[in-house]
Parts: structure tokens; C-alpha cells; sequence
């Protein structure tokens, strides 16, 4: 990688790092670490999520179903702010990724 660029990505890894978004997502993660059962329940609803949301067809009764059994599990307050931490961390990466790739149309 040019030195330059490499340099430029260095100080965006520290502006990430330092971002106030950033930290809370990793405070969140400290949290929910503690708890391994807790942990591995958080892991399973954001893989059947991810494997929901990435169906070649919309569901919606197994939508509903999905939403009816993670109901209470959202309710507790560890898990809604660990999920709502990690979302706006996933949707601060996804801008600077679109950003870059119009500022350079990227095709």
C-alpha cells in the first residue's frame, strides 16, 4: 500500500477508535462479555437475524415469528443497548464506505 495512504488509514483507524460511537459499542461488548450465556444467546439472534434478513424471499409470517420469539430477550436493557450500540457502529462504517467509494467512483 502507498505510504500515504497508509499513513491517512492509521489516523482514520484513531479518529474511529476515538469516536464517541465507537466506544460506546466496545463499552456495550465489555458488558455482554461478562455474561457468556448472554453472549452466546445475543450471538444466536443476530446469526438467525442475519440469515433472516439475507432470505432470497420475504417471509413475513417467519418474520413475525422470529419477532415474537426474541420478544422478551429484546426487552432486557443489556441486550437492546448492546444491539442498538452495534447498529449505529455497523451504520457509521457502512457511510464511510459508501463515501469513499462515491468521493472515487468506484464502479
Amino acid at each position: 500500500m502507498d505510504a500515504k495512504v497508509e499513513a491517512k488509514n492509521e489516523e482514520l483507524i484513531a479518529a474511529i477508535r476515538d469516536s464517541e460511537c465507537y466506544r460506546e459499542y466496545r463499552r456495550q461488548l465489555e458488558l455482554v462479555n461478562r455474561d457468556p450465556v448472554l453472549k452466546a444467546q445475543i450471538d444466536d439472534f443476530r446469526r438467525r437475524n442475519f440469515e433472516l434478513n439475507m432470505a432470497e424471499t420475504t417471509d413475513l409470517l417467519r418474520m413475525e415469528r422470529f419477532q415474537e420469539e426474541f420478544r422478551d430477550f429484546r426487552q432486557d436493557p443489556l441486550v437492546e443497548d448492546f444491539l442498538a450500540a452495534e447498529l449505529d457502529f455497523c451504520r457509521m462504517m457502512q457511510q464511510l464506505e459508501l463515501h469513499l467509494v462515491d468521493a472515487l467512483d468506484f464502479q
